[in-house]
């Protein structure tokens, strides 16, 4: 089986996941998968966890993430790391842009 290496954006279309929030995959494969997130003003992603890693690096906007117990303004430039089943979510306070990176891949993505 071979190794899929180009993810044209034209390839997948935003998904609409409901509450100013849609998001988009890039590459993937088993144990990686990148995520364009977009946000408008105002959306809240409910705290939720899973049981991947992720990282967030925020590409524009201005966002309040909570991780764990702690509180963060974030914005342009800035990233966070979330560990396996920690309870995160995050409030968009200008609209904007994320790109999440998860390993493993999240199949309830595909």
């Amino acid at each position: 089986m071979s190794v899929k290496n180009h993810f044209p954006a034209t390839e997948n279309s935003l998904f609409d996941a409901g509450g100013g929030l849609t998001r988009k995959v890039g590459a993937f494969n088993d144990n990686l998968m990148v995520v364009e997130v977009h946000f408008e003003t105002g959306t809240v992603a409910a705290r939720h966890h899973h049981p991947h890693e992720q990282i967030t690096y925020v590409i524009s906007g201005r966002f309040e993430f909570t991780v764990g117990d702690e509180t963060y303004i974030v914005g342009a430039g800035d990233s966070l790391y979330k560990q396996p089943d920690i309870v995160h979510g995050a409030t968009c306070l200008e609209a904007g842009t994320l790109l999440d990176v998860f390993t493993p891949h999240r199949e309830d993505f595909l």
